[in-house]
């Protein structure tokens, strides 16, 4: 009977084992990364800016899994449009550390905070946020609604429309979830880069890059964190506020995106009836690197309106 525990057991510690095998963020890591890196108060995180340095701020949020490589082809765009721009690797993602801890808006809003101060940026910024980013845009906005000049949300999470019935509810305990992650997440990711390999980009080799990401210790677990954190919480409040305070939203969603529901934009009118929102008729979720030039368009459209 012993050896069906043992078998029980190594089952059981084989995700674990891989996890923490796997190779760590830290100095020497970074050491060629592009951009530089700031130790904040949460841990080191990595940002670049690009565009002319008196041109008005702009600062791109990345989402739950791909770090800001993705705003590639989005950010030549706002460059052109003269934005300065500030992209930055969430924490768990990229270039930036690991921390453990909860990551829900508070967490990410901390780490933004702490960003803008150390840049010394106060006001006038144009948030865009994309997936996660969007939640964390729509999160920090509302906290800070006189710096913000506009928000604009791409295809973004945070409007209930995470499924969490079954399996997927399992996923929100802290520990078991996290195995479960660390077990089944790697092949399921894969599975959805695959599935858009064959696709245009505007962000060279993100396929490679967003698997890349796999052989990072602590990014399946912050990966983890953020579905119990931020995806999962209410910001119906956070987006009353943007318009209550009278700040410019656009939301850009695709048609045909499978991960957040295009019926998220009508919750979205629900909570700020002020919102803008537009449509990429034939883009799924990637749309800020499958479709970046409609994506530039529609927020060249709405910048130039805002002034």
């Amino acid at each position: 009977m012993m050896w069906v525990y043992l078998i029980v057991a190594a089952a059981v510690a084989i995700p674990l084992v891989i996890e923490v095998t796997r190779r760590r963020m830290n100095d020497s890591a970074r050491e060629n990364a592009p951009g530089q890196s700031v130790r904040l108060s949460q841990g080191v995180t990595h940002y670049q800016w690009r565009g002319p340095e008196n041109g008005p701020v702009a600062v791109c949020i990345h989402g739950l899994t791909t770090p800001s490589f993705v705003w590639q082809g989005v950010v030549a765009g706002l460059v052109r449009l003269g934005f300065r721009v500030l992209t930055y690797d969430l924490y768990g993602r990229g270039w930036s550390d690991r921390p453990w801890g909860s990551q829900n808006a508070e967490f990410f809003n901390r780490q933004l905070s702490d960003l803008l101060d150390n840049q010394q940026v106060e006001d006038d910024v144009t948030l865009i946020g994309y997936s996660m980013g969007g939640a964390i845009a729509a999160a920090f906005a509302a906290r800070r609604p006189l710096a913000i000049r506009q928000v604009i949300l791409i295809a973004p999470a945070g409007l209930r429309d995470i499924d969490l019935s079954g399996f997927k509810k399992l996923l929100q305990l802290p520990v078991i979830g996290t195995w479960l992650m660390l077990l089944f997440y790697p092949g399921q990711l894969r599975k959805g880069i695959k599935a858009e390999s064959g696709l245009a980009s505007s962000v060279e080799n993100v396929s490679g890059r967003q698997e890349a990401e796999l052989d990072w210790k602590g990014f399946v677990p912050a990966v983890a964190s953020s579905l119990r954190g931020i995806i999962s919480e209410d910001l119906e409040a956070a987006h009353a506020t943007l318009q209550q305070d009278g700040v410019p939203v656009l939301a850009i969603w695709g048609g045909q995106d499978e991960v957040i529901p295009l019926t998220s934009s009508d919750r979205l009118g629900d909570w700020n009836p002020t919102a803008q929102s537009v449509v990429v008729a034939e883009g799924g979720h990637g749309i800020p690197y499958t479709h970046t030039s409609e994506v530039l368009d529609h927020i060249a459209r709405f910048t130039s309106r805002n002034g």
